[in-house]
């Protein structure tokens, strides 16, 4: 799901605020200018677009682009969720505020 929500990440002794633009049940994409570097394990805090609560869990980060990366197309970190409850949770967070399908005009015989 795109998304422009606002997430904050624990690395290294600090939090580190970002805003994240991809989102499914087992990850995201992260926009940072200095990412962490590939294997890192971090914690991540956001919240699913319509959703009152806050998932905080931890992750792994399984790409990183810098800015003059060669090839890359934006700068940032893709996420991978560690924990099978977490990867759960988020799922079922997306599935209660998705938007309902919306039906095309009805067709007459």
């Amino acid at each position: 799901m795109t998304v422009r929500i606002r997430a904050v990440y624990e690395h290294a002794g600090r939090d580190h605020d970002a805003v994240a633009t991809t989102l499914g049940a087992g990850g995201l994409f992260v926009a940072t200018d200095d990412p962490p570097t590939t294997g890192t394990l971090l914690r991540i805090r956001f919240r699913v677009p319509g959703s009152t609560r806050e998932h905080a869990l931890s992750a792994r980060v399984v790409w990183a682009h810098r800015p003059g990366d060669p090839g890359a197309q934006g700068h940032g970190m893709g996420l991978s969720f560690t924990s099978p409850a977490d990867v759960a949770a988020v799922a079922a967070d997306l599935e209660a505020n998705a938007e309902p399908a919306r039906e095309g005009p009805s067709e007459s015989p």
